[in-house]
């Protein structure tokens, strides 16, 4: 993905950063350092919460043996009710010409 840097281009970095920060180098340096350190505990923090190695729907007690969905109650969900009567043919709109 991204090319490797070779010692050159690695001096040409280090020389840029000496000349853009000068004295306050191991300042960034240890700021740049603090927010990796940050990163990589927010990382660890989502992959406890998402734990990936655990089933997805473990109960935590024991239920009754039934259907999965038996205690959904959800009442925001309309009910599908199938039409109980045929179809009724509906007749296209045709615009009504002028006549002049």
């Amino acid at each position: 993905m991204f090319p490797q840097l070779g010692f050159m281009e690695m001096v040409v970095v280090m020389g840029v950063a000496v000349l853009l920060f000068g004295k306050r180098l191991p300042e960034v340096g240890r700021s740049l350092g603090k927010g990796i350190v940050e990163f990589k505990k927010g990382l660890r923090g989502i992959e406890e919460t998402f734990d990936l190695d655990s089933p997805v729907n473990t109960p935590s007690k024991p239920r009754a043996e039934s259907h999965p969905m038996s205690d959904y109650t959800d009442t925001t969900v309309p009910k599908f009710e199938p039409p109980t009567t045929a179809p009724v043919p509906q007749m296209e709109y045709q615009p009504q010409q002028t006549q002049d």
